[in-house]
């Protein structure tokens, strides 16, 4: 009756190095293992170096209704090598003094001593008592995941300097947090976004040391190969071609040549479509000549297609995924994924469809699922009509009414705050109570969504939520439909893909990725050796992409490039064990994490650290800090409590939304998280930048009117709303007629952002008329004008050079 909370298969060397197993509260007692420092949803992981000592408890929980008598606690070591002792006594067992009672709970802490190998896996916790109702020996364990390694952390990683012009101005540095010299070599990095295979690992040069208390610094490259390239080759495939020129030296992967000309890089990639319900996996063969994807963005007649095989399934952190290039031939449609948008009888020749996206006549669609009374039918298209458009009730309506509230959301031609048109046929309700009328005029409201009017009045009342559906004219079909299929259940389209030559020498699956390499760079003479995807390319006059500026990196590494938004990394020894590892944006690659995996409630998604890159918010919240030159580091170096949500930290930012002028002493930002009195801050980039120390920090939000506002109004149209909290004051207007209020609520639905005040305003205000928190106040003025957008930040990143943050 045990449960684990975040546990994943094991790759061929044991690498699962994290899981925090709990006991189910069944009829059976729970046993918890925990670092002995851990708190609630702390980590499920306790890294140890060689020959050193950490604490750990064992919890039994007696959960049965009856007494436990002879309570027996103990930890299960890896090997004899290591010990584990009740601390305090030095005995391998502890045993209660007396029955724990239903309900109640014992504790040991033991003292760990690890061996002196290197090792990632289990340190077993053990519990075992007397039932007092059978009389019978019971025993129960739980698993902690441990490391005993060497003491080299992943200590500070960047994504973005904060040039628009690169994007990709990245390193990742390493930190030997020992009081002696490790030796790194043929350790290997391997780093990821979110949702992309793992083609290539950064490895460490044989004869690499790493002093105590020392920095090795990796980087990426301007560019980097996008597909292995082979001996003879005269043209390569690469991730950037920015900044290269014909004529420019360059090396690859230890090569040098001499570009003779410039094509086009790889572009992002797509992959091999995997629709439902087909799914959850599909298998194109060996010996074929065309994939279907998920998009053809940037696939060309004559360029090349880089087609990914050697995927696992479950996905695992040890699986490495290939490549093997083809020449496109055509391009056609992508896959289709959509949703039945009504009810389709048996016997009906017309389906109702959310999208028809990339749908032609003639096209073949699966429907349905395997079901009771239902089942799998393949159609044929005749005709495509308009798709279903649909949005729900914003509150209840009783029966007789003539008009509904709906709100916006995407409907026929992307996003539309008012999805419906007049003379459309709606239906309203669950099937319970679905009713049809014909809409007679739409009133669109300044939050968006619309009130709409209809004829005839409806016959039963309906709640918010309830579905308005405008079922659009459909798919024909060629045969009437054999089952009876319902709304919302999907179908898929294959799209008629991409084809190529030769045909493929590999399987492919649903999920591997598919890229364009576009026309790449030719060289002025053919490679002398093969070089595998994500060999380094350098070419010292491309200056616009790849980590740029000083100090110099111990190792290059030529990709794939770092992203903004989510990733992994994993740091391995030479014997393939893990030393460090962690997520960063997301739980990207659950069994990699540190710290809990995730609880019970809204919010908790298990520990990952904050990205560095990308813009906070979303729609009318977006204005948070944007890709600016901000690190991901652990403070002070080396920290570690096998936790990423507590271990690495940020540098506060945030933008200036409406700008400052010169002589300001007081400016108004995105946002006040973490920026404190007495701290440097930095304000602008380049040229422009200039610094200065806060005095105080009042609250956040900037943003302008969004249409006129009359006199006496309460409800403020905003273009954002990001920043703005409910009961902070803010200043609207300027010069004379500029006033304060309170916020009572902020509302950012699509369609607009508002801004609703506890008191009718004093003024009329027009369209760009600014609305303020208190912002930040410094102790000197600024000496120049920066533009809306320009980013203010504390500290800066220190690529091989002790990390620098404000305190906590």
């Amino acid at each position: 009756a045990m449960t684990a909370a975040g546990t994943f298969p094991t790759d061929a060397t044991d690498q699962l190095v994290q899981a925090n197993v709990v006991a189910a509260q069944y009829d059976v007692p729970a046993v918890t293992i925990a670092p002995a420092r851990a708190a609630a949803n702390s980590p499920g992981l306790q890294t140890f170096a060689p020959r050193s000592q950490q604490d750990m408890t064992v919890t039994f929980t007696n959960t049965t209704g009856a007494p436990a008598n002879d309570v027996t606690l103990g930890i299960s070591a890896p090997d004899r090598q290591w010990t584990a002792a009740v601390a305090g006594s030095g005995k391998p067992a502890f045993t209660a003094s007396a029955p724990v009672a239903p309900g109640a709970s014992v504790t040991a802490t033991f003292r760990i001593t690890s061996g002196p190998a290197a090792f990632n896996g289990d340190l077993v916790g053990k519990a075992a008592w007397t039932s007092q109702t059978t009389g019978r020996e019971e025993s129960e364990s739980a698993i902690e995941k441990g490391r005993n390694v060497s003491p080299v952390r992943i200590n500070e990683f960047r994504v973005s300097a904060g040039s628009a012009a690169n994007a990709t101005d990245s390193f990742i540095e390493l930190y030997n947090a020992g009081a002696g010299a490790v030796d790194i070599s043929n350790w290997t990095l391997t780093q990821h976004a979110t949702q992309q295979a793992r083609f290539s690992d950064v490895k460490i040069p044989a004869g690499t040391k790493l002093a105590a208390h020392g920095f090795y610094l990796l980087a990426l490259a301007d560019s980097g190969l996008a597909a292995p390239a082979h001996k003879g080759d005269a043209t390569v495939y690469v991730r950037s071609t920015s900044g290269m020129s014909a004529g420019d030296a360059i090396t690859i992967d230890g090569e040098t040549r001499r570009i003779a000309s410039v094509g086009t890089p790889a572009g992002a990639s797509t992959t091999l479509w995997q629709p439902l319900p087909d799914g959850p996996v599909m298998t194109v063969p060996a010996g074929s000549t065309n994939v279907p994807v998920t998009s053809i963005a940037g696939f060309a007649p004559g360029q090349k297609i880089a087609l990914g095989y050697g995927a696992t399934y479950p996905a695992v952190g040890s699986g490495t995924e290939k490549y093997e290039v083809a020449t496109v031939k055509t391009v056609g449609k992508p896959g289709t994924q959509a949703w039945l948008g009504a009810d389709a009888p048996a016997g009906a020749t017309n389906i109702k469809v959310t999208s028809v996206a990339d749908i032609s006549a003639g096209d073949r669609i699966r429907l349905d699922i395997d079901s009771v009374g239902h089942g799998i039918e393949t159609v044929t298209v005749t005709h495509v009509g308009t798709p279903s458009v649909r949005s729900g009730l914003t509150e209840d309506v009783a029966a007789g009414a003539t008009s509904i509230k709906v709100r916006g959301m995407f409907g026929r031609g992307g996003f539309q705050r008012v999805p419906f048109a007049s003379g459309d046929k709606l239906t309203v309700g669950t099937p319970a109570s679905r009713e049809v009328v014909t809409v007679t005029s739409i009133h669109p409201s300044e939050a968006g969504g619309a009130t709409i009017e209809f004829t005839p009045a409806l016959a039963h009342s309906h709640i918010v939520r309830e579905g308005v559906v405008a079922p659009g004219t459909g798919l024909d079909l060629a045969a009437p439909l054999r089952f009876s299929h319902s709304a919302n259940l999907p179908f898929s389209v294959r799209g008629s893909g991409i084809t190529f030559a030769p045909e493929t020498g590999f399987a492919h699956a649903s999920n591997e990725p598919v890229q364009p390499l576009g026309s790449g760079i030719t060289l002025d003479s053919p490679l002398a050796n093969d070089h595998p995807v994500d060999a380094v390319i350098r070419d010292a006059k491309a200056t616009g992409a790849g980590y740029q500026g000083t100090p110099a990196p111990n190792q290059w590494f030529g990709g794939p490039a770092l992203a903004s938004s989510a990733g992994s990394m994993v740091l391995r020894d030479a014997r393939g064990l893990v030393v460090d590892s962690l997520n960063y944006g997301a739980l990207v690659e659950p069994w990699a994490a540190e710290g809990y995996q995730g609880t019970s409630g809204s919010g908790q998604s298990g520990c990952h650290v904050a990205s560095p890159g990308g813009p906070a918010g979303f729609g009318p919240f977006a204005g948070g800090a944007p890709t600016t030159d901000r690190s991901a580091g652990r403070f002070p170096d080396g920290a570690n409590t096998d936790s990423n949500c507590t271990d690495f930290v940020l540098q506060p930012a945030a933008t200036l939304p409406n700008g400052s002028e010169a002589g300001a002493t007081n400016i108004k930002v995105s946002s006040v998280s973490d920026f404190e009195p007495g701290q440097k801050v930095m304000v602008d980039t380049g040229a422009n930048m200039e610094s200065a120390v806060i005095a105080t920090v009042g609250a956040a939000g900037a943003t302008t009117v969004r249409g006129s506002v009359e006199a006496g109004a309460t409800t403020i149209p905003v273009a954002s709303a990001f920043g703005f909290r409910a009961g902070q004051t803010i200043t609207i207007g300027e010069g004379a007629k500029q006033e304060t209020a309170t916020i009572a609520s902020v509302s950012g639905r699509r369609g607009g952002a508002t801004i609703t005040v506890s008191t009718p305003l004093r003024s009329a205000y027009e369209t760009g008329a600014p609305v303020s928190g208190s912002g930040i106040t410094l102790a000197s003025a600024l000496t120049r004008r920066h533009a809306s957008g320009t980013q203010v930040i504390t500290n800066l990143p220190t690529p091989g050079a002790p990390n620098e943050y404000p305190r906590r």
